[in-house]
């Protein structure tokens, strides 16, 4: 049914965009390359046809857009966000790999219109940090939608893979009586048991040889962290304080899966070793602190100093904790902290992309990769940047100019009452 609905939506699209269109005279941060005045944009069926400078060939018959004086860079990738009003995992236990965001989305969310005016394209949508796992994650495209299914980025139908998982340890999922582990020791020991199970588990599908009648019973845990342990799934980490990031690192490193980490506000602390475990950071930027104590040596400079060290490292909104409408805003606070341009820039487009592993697709404006951009009135770190237009592959999909849309950029949060508290019912936060 996936693979149909897939088929039906990219039918869609490509008989609405076979003419191509090329946008031109606007200054162009492409990201895999040097920023280009006077630039031109040529997309087609979705896709990037070309990009670069005055001299671009634009095929015949295009139609033409005039966006000079405007910046034009790839749509942006929120590698942690709570949009959708989904939930996860209950009280009932620590650990729930298998439960699925993706049946708990409203496509409908006026959320998603809200991390559209901020121009975010691409979105890691996540369960809560009450739980050591809350469930797995869902990689979302933010396109106009009936179903969640229509805005699904990553599709495995096979596997039934469309995101990553989410793990937390610190103080979110310790909790004070069981089935909480009640202590950062016990947490990590229930991660590694069920770890441990799964590699049974695994052992066991592989001496079936494919012998049905050898095979163990269906369990929809174990199928879902032999997926992490086999590469097709990332762990996407809740984690705060330096000694809890380590943890996080040592885990991954003994059952061998790929981790990013997020929020790690005392990155700045373990910098050095997290780049030397190869392992990447999915930051948060925050401009009023306080809030839980695990955070209190939170620092707006991981961002300078994890780029220093040669981690890769990304932003994120956490949306509602920061507001997907002002995340461009992250990346200006980094380069005031301390980060390059060139990195802070990357930190909200292709380094994101990277972690969820759709940089072939996003993040970065070059040929054959989806028309996903965004037009800004100036540039990206100024505070009196507006974005203008936001486009999802070569249909635009939130205009500044459409009262409409424009109510989603400049309403306050009255405007999507109903989904600003859904995602902390199981003990979320920051």
């Amino acid at each position: 049914m996936l693979g149909m609905l897939f088929m039906v939506m990219s039918s869609s699209i490509s008989s609405a965009q076979d003419k191509a269109v090329a946008f031109k005279g606007a200054h162009i941060i492409p990201i895999s390359g040097n920023p280009i005045d006077n630039g031109v944009l040529v997309i087609q069926n979705g896709k990037i046809l070309a990009v670069g400078d005055a001299n671009t060939k634009i095929p015949s018959g295009a139609e033409i857009v005039d966006v000079t004086g405007q910046v034009l860079m790839p749509g942006l990738v929120d590698t942690h966000s709570h949009i959708g009003g989904g939930d996860g995992g209950d009280r009932s236990s620590s650990l729930h790999p298998d439960v699925r965001i993706l049946d708990a989305i409203d496509p409908r969310s006026d959320t998603f219109r809200k991390a559209l005016s901020g121009g975010i394209t691409s979105a890691n949508v996540m369960p809560g940090s009450g739980h050591l796992m809350s469930g797995q994650t869902v990689y979302l495209k933010l396109r106009k939608a009936n179903t969640v299914e229509d805005m699904l980025l990553v599709v495995d139908v096979e596997n039934n893979i469309y995101g990553g998982i989410k793990m937390a340890n610190g103080t979110n999922p310790i909790g004070s009586s069981p089935p909480q582990p009640g202590t950062r020791a016990k947490s990590a020991a229930m991660v590694r048991e069920l770890f441990v199970k799964a590699q049974n588990y695994q052992q066991k599908i592989k001496d079936a040889k494919g012998d049905e009648s050898k095979m163990p019973p269906r369990d929809l845990q174990m199928e879902t962290l032999v997926q992490v342990l086999e590469g097709k799934r990332t762990v996407h980490n809740h984690t705060h304080r330096h000694d809890d990031i380590l943890t996080a690192i040592r885990l991954s490193q003994e059952f061998g899966y790929k981790l990013v980490l997020h929020h790690v506000s005392e990155a700045y602390k373990v910098a050095e070793e997290i780049a030397a475990a190869g392992v990447a950071s999915s930051i948060i930027t925050l401009d009023s602190f306080g809030g839980k104590l695990e955070a209190a040596e939170f620092s707006n400079i991981s961002g300078a100093v994890l780029e220093e060290a040669g981690a890769l490292v990304g932003f994120h909104t956490d949306d509602y904790i920061t507001d997907s409408r002002t995340f461009l805003r992250s990346a200006a606070m980094g380069v005031r902290e301390g980060m390059s341009r060139e990195k802070a820039l990357e930190a909200v487009t292709i380094a994101n992309a990277i972690m969820m592993d759709i940089d072939n697709r996003v993040g970065s404006l070059e040929n054959g990769k989806d028309a996903d951009f965004i037009l800004l009135s100036g540039d990206p770190f100024s505070v009196y940047t507006l974005v203008q237009e936001t486009w999802i592959e070569g249909m635009k999909v939130w205009d500044r100019d459409n009262p409409d849309d424009k109510e989603y950029s400049t309403g306050g949060y009255e405007v999507f009452r109903g989904d600003v508290t859904t995602h902390h019912t199981d003990g979320d936060s920051k």
